[in-house]
């Protein structure tokens, strides 16, 4: 009989390994619309929409110069193309580094006290009269075929945003080459959410909105430090398109030490859940499609099967250090070199080991498929490695610290 710790792994593994069943599915089922989409985005624009980007800056004196050079290297035209860069508050050289930018005819200059991310955009957007409207971090950078390949999209008069795909600017670490593998497998994810239309979140990084959706919707939240996210749930809710552009490229500077991610992913997780619980009445209800009947569902429960699972792990290899440490006291140290063998018949053929290795192999494939559609070709490197035996251990640290930070009511920071 199996017993409530079995049964909680068996759903467990079921689960995530359905969702890789299905990612799957779905790739192999929109291949052809991503080749179409690839061949639209080298055509002409028949039309080319007025742009304003907006720029919110608080202590991003080392970055901000690039990131605002990057926005003048798009290949857009520049009499369509507006630039507000927003300084909130900023306590560095921020501010000095905006106004040499300043008479620029592209840009404008809006210097605020210090009220958070969502209140800088809030305020550009009071000014906002262009046909699209998107948002820039003061750490990201933009290719220049970026916005051109995104305005694309927008010919279809039923898409309401559009996202890029994010990668890591420069890794130089462990930590940052374990990110850059992550977000790779984030590209695939979100071209796949984008084909099932479930979308969850708007990247701060160049998402890129018809700037109607803020005059019917409203404007941004402050969302527990994820107001990324709560847009876009409260687009899903209200039947607003949102697409994904995997073929439009920005790079983002990501956290170099664990301390710093740790930090960053828990303000991510725990937006995530405070979010979701704010739109619930999106769980499990049909008008609301792929995404409320089984994307944030998943999404949620992940979370507490992931900790499961690796505090599985832990466990049983804590258990067998202490038997081999119990071993060690009782017969001392007794080394017999051997050279390792292989034997079918002794495999371990058990329920748990089979579809933990199938879950294992399809996380390799679906890694060799997010890079090809990331990078266009797949080359085995460092950070594969690094996230495969790194990554797993990592997660429960901000998945724990998130889920006592909202069982608490504590805040999170944003550094």
């Amino acid at each position: 009989m199996v017993g409530i710790q079995e049964f909680i792994l068996y759903c467990s593994l079921f689960i995530a390994l359905f969702f890789e069943v299905f990612l799957l599915i779905t790739y192999f089922e929109v291949r052809s619309e991503i080749e179409e989409e690839n061949e639209m985005v080298k055509k002409d624009l028949k039309y080319f929409p007025t742009v304003s980007i907006i720029v919110p800056c608080f202590n991003e004196e080392k970055t901000v110069e690039a990131t605002i050079k990057s926005l003048f290297n798009l290949d857009y035209p520049r009499e369509l193309l507006s630039i507000l860069l927003v300084n909130d508050g900023s306590t560095d050289g921020t501010l000095k580094a905006l106004k040499q930018f300043d008479g620029h005819p592209q840009v404008r200059i809006i210097d605020k006290v210090n009220g958070g991310k969502h209140t800088a955009v809030n305020l550009a957007l009071e000014s906002v009269n262009t046909d699209l409207v998107g948002c820039l971090d003061a750490d990201s950078f933009v290719s220049p075929d970026a916005l051109k390949k995104i305005a694309h999209y927008f010919e279809d008069l039923t898409v309401m945003a559009v996202t890029p795909s994010i990668k890591v600017h420069n890794p130089n670490n462990v930590i940052q080459h374990i990110q850059k593998t992550e977000y790779s497998w984030s590209i695939f994810l979100r071209r796949m959410l984008s084909s099932l239309g479930a979308l969850y979140v708007t990247p701060g990084p160049f998402s890129i909105f018809r700037t109607k959706v803020f005059r019917d919707l409203g404007s941004y939240k402050y969302a527990y430090m994820t107001e990324d996210m709560e847009m876009a749930l409260r687009m899903q809710k209200n039947h607003y398109r949102i697409v994904n552009a995997h073929s439009a490229h920005v790079y983002t500077v990501t956290p170099r030490t664990l301390p710093s991610l740790v930090k960053q992913r828990t303000r991510w997780t725990y937006g995530f859940i405070n979010n979701v619980m704010d739109y619930k009445a999106l769980f499990f209800n049909r008008k609301y499609g792929n995404i409320g009947m089984f994307v944030l569902p998943i999404a949620l429960f992940s979370i507490f099967s992931t900790l499961y699972i690796i505090s599985n792990i832990l466990w049983k290899t804590g258990n067998t250090v202490f038997d081999l440490v119990v071993r060690y006291q009782a017969v001392g140290f007794n080394w017999n070199p051997s050279f390792p063998s292989f034997d079918w018949y002794f495999m371990n053929t058990g329920f748990i080991t089979m579809l933990s290795m199938t879950a294992v192999g399809m996380t390799m494939f679906i890694l060799y498929l997010s890079f090809k559609l990331a990078e266009g070709k797949f080359r085995f490197n460092r950070g594969i490695v690094y996230y495969l035996f790194l990554y797993t251990f990592m997660v429960p640290l901000w998945l724990v610290k998130a889920l006592f930070d909202t069982l608490l009511k504590r805040e999170v920071s944003w550094r």
